[in-house]
């Protein structure tokens, strides 16, 4: 089984009921939850005018790959009624793979660590809460360490 970290976001709707339906089809959909963040309320990255997020990070244990848990997390933000708008742009809910084992994967549609999670609080401070000691292997510093960067 492979350890995975995912991020949830949502900023439209009712968004912590819609963080929750996604965690709760994780674990329908082959991923087992074994640790979850508290959510946390954040400001839009990239685009700031539009509604604030929900923010959480999960710890998934699966036997699926990576490209077959993207397949999942594309088909669980379909059902829950996301659809395709601007980059960055408002979302009902938004869901990542942050970190797969210790993995690097760059294919079309797919980079794991998440390119831009280093940069993130939102991303950071959820994941520093289940996974601290986590580690970017690319980067090779802790998720804590990251963090203690991004907030300087």
């Amino acid at each position: 089984m492979s350890t995975v970290y995912i991020g949830i976001g949502s900023n439209l709707g009712d968004r912590k009921v819609n963080c929750l339906r996604a965690l709760e089809e994780l674990n329908i959909r082959g991923l087992r939850v074994s640790r979850v963040s508290s959510q946390y309320e954040t400001e839009p990255w990239g685009v700031k005018d539009q509604p604030g997020f929900i923010n959480m990070a999960v710890e998934a244990h699966t036997g699926l790959t990576p490209v077959e848990v993207l397949r999942v997390i594309k088909e669980i933000e379909k059902s829950l009624g996301r659809r395709e708008t601007r980059r960055w742009g408002p979302r009902i809910i938004d869901i990542d793979i942050l970190l797969y084992d210790d993995r690097v994967v760059d294919e079309t549609g797919l980079t794991i660590p998440h390119p831009h999670m280093h940069e993130r609080d939102f991303v950071l401070r959820p994941l520093s809460e289940i996974a601290p000691d986590a580690v970017h292997p690319l980067l090779k510093k802790t998720v804590s360490e990251l963090l203690s960067e991004v907030r300087g």
